[in-house]
């Protein structure tokens, strides 16, 4: 296959703690005047595939690229069921409900899937007094916890975190977890729509759930909690020249996020897949040949196989990828002066492991 960046198709959920700011405050077209939850940027989830919008790949599901062209896609010797990554934007315009994803073992044993959902949250916008839930109080045993559960008591049991616009938190699976409302993020995270969560009504259109149902979905996020999980939201780690400001968001053995806020042409190469969005103002992005216009909340995936990718001529871009910590992240950031224990706090980072 020709490697060029790639436009997709963007799934829509329509979840009632969505609103309208994807559409008014970050500028993204094509959406409806109707609520938004969640537009998902680059999708490989059974039901919200994506497809490629443009040049000769159009019409190709982002599943069927990754399936024969995996080493050009996604990396060299890459091998898998699904395109490892899921991004999108969330108009947390609303409480998202109390819930959780489950990690990897978890997920295995109990959801019969090849993957958990660990993700991260990167704060585009949040009111002043906004907060998220993260994480259960230490001592707070499964029959407190229910419970509070079955109270809505969650401030009794779990832990509340100021927002602000430009942290980032890193949620591994297993945590206990809710933001909103009057945020808008921008979220990175395995590839998986698995979750368990804790509310009282159903999260797609807030019809009330049976007593038995949500007792039933309480109980089987029990089994997949992992309450010893803490999270701290972070600012990131920045690398800076003359002309980019390169900020580490957060990094993991899953995927690494980093904000690029830049005011000249930049050149960059990579040897495995590359998701750009952005949240800024329209830019131009070159490879191959071809020249693509990334217009405002848009997104590209960048096929591991381009052998440099250049950005015209200002910007600001969330770029993830699943890393080489060694190599992409824990080097350059120490030759930047920054001690391991700062690093290790962007997320899981083994070889960092106390």
């Amino acid at each position: 296959m020709k490697a060029y960046p790639l436009k997709l198709t963007t799934p829509l959920a329509t979840h009632i703690f969505g609103g309208q700011r994807i559409r008014q405050q970050l500028g993204k077209a094509g959406l409806p005047d109707s609520r938004v939850a969640e537009t998902w940027e680059i999708s490989d989830v059974d039901g919200m595939i994506a497809s490629v919008t443009n040049g000769e790949l159009a019409g190709t599901s982002l599943r069927e690229l990754i399936t024969r062209y995996p080493d050009d896609i996604v990396a060299p010797g890459w091998r898998g069921p699904h395109f490892p990554l899921l991004s999108k934007f969330i108009d947390g315009s609303g409480m998202l409900p109390v819930h959780l994803h489950a990690d990897d073992e978890a997920a295995q044993r109990l959801e019969q899937q090849p993957n958990g959902k660990t993700e991260a949250w990167h704060i585009l916008w949040a009111a002043p007094d906004a907060t998220c839930l993260l994480g259960v109080r230490a001592g707070v045993d499964h029959a407190r916890l229910k419970a509070a559960l079955l109270a809505e008591d969650y401030d009794a049991v779990m832990h509340r975190v100021p927002v602000k616009t430009g942290d980032t938190f890193y949620v591994p699976g297993g945590m206990l977890h809710s933001f909103g409302p009057d945020t808008l993020i921008y979220e990175i995270e395995q590839t998986s729509d698995i979750q368990q969560h804790a509310m009282p009504w159903k999260m797609e259109d807030g019809s009330r759930l049976s007593q038995a149902e949500w007792e039933q979905n309480i109980d089987a996020l029990l089994q997949e909690l992992r309450p010893e999980l803490r999270c701290e939201p972070q600012p990131g780690l920045t690398l800076n020249s003359a002309d980019l400001t390169r900020r580490f968001c957060c990094a993991s053995p899953y995927f690494a996020l980093e904000r690029w806020q830049f005011s000249q042409t930049q050149r960059f190469s990579f040897n495995s897949a590359r998701i750009l969005s952005n949240p800024g103002e329209p830019l131009r992005v070159e490879a191959n040949g071809v020249s693509v216009e990334m217009g405002r909340a848009e997104s590209l995936l960048l096929p591991a196989a381009l052998d440099e990718v250049i950005l015209h001529d200002a910007g600001d871009l969330l770029i993830g990828y699943v890393p080489d910590l060694a190599d992409e992240v824990v080097t350059p950031l120490r030759q930047a002066g920054y001690s391991d224990r700062a690093i290790a706090a962007l997320g899981e980072i083994p070889t960092l492991a106390e």
